[in-house]
């Protein structure tokens, strides 16, 4: 009974957190999620961004200005420019979105990093909630 008990907990909390966020209106820390994926150029962002929106896998996506990148690749220290995409889409979406990303992106190990969203404008976070459809 012990060990069930353990193992009931996180379903168990989660679905009391929803139902509270549900009764009082409250936002559940970290139900949403912004997730960083870095392309090789804007063309590139662009059509994954709009790919990424064709599958209602994110409510909205920024396309950032080119960056410049220091990283280690096989051994070497390599420099590059990059275009930074930032997903906002519900958390329970971040597996799906990596591999929709994994599948359609060019680089051979592409950056596809996530954080979840702790607070913000509850109005804005609401939306995000009505626009990327539930599992």
């Amino acid at each position: 009974v012990l060990t069930l008990s353990l193992l009931m907990f996180p379903v168990l909390r989660s679905l009391a957190l929803q139902l509270h966020a549900a009764v009082t209106g409250s936002y559940v820390s970290g139900t949403h999620s912004i997730a960083f994926i870095n392309c090789l150029n804007e063309q590139i962002a662009k059509d994954i961004a709009r790919a990424i929106m064709d599958k209602k896998l994110a409510a909205y996506v920024n396309i950032l200005p080119k960056s410049l990148a220091l990283y280690f690749w096989k051994g070497e220290l390599e420099e590059s420019t990059e275009i930074l995409l930032l997903v906002k889409t519900r958390t329970s979406k971040i597996g799906e979105l990596s591999n929709y990303v994994r599948s359609i992106h060019p680089f051979e190990i592409p950056e596809i990093i996530s954080l979840p969203i702790d607070q913000g404008n509850p109005l804005y976070l609401k939306w995000i909630e009505e626009s990327v459809p539930r599992d």
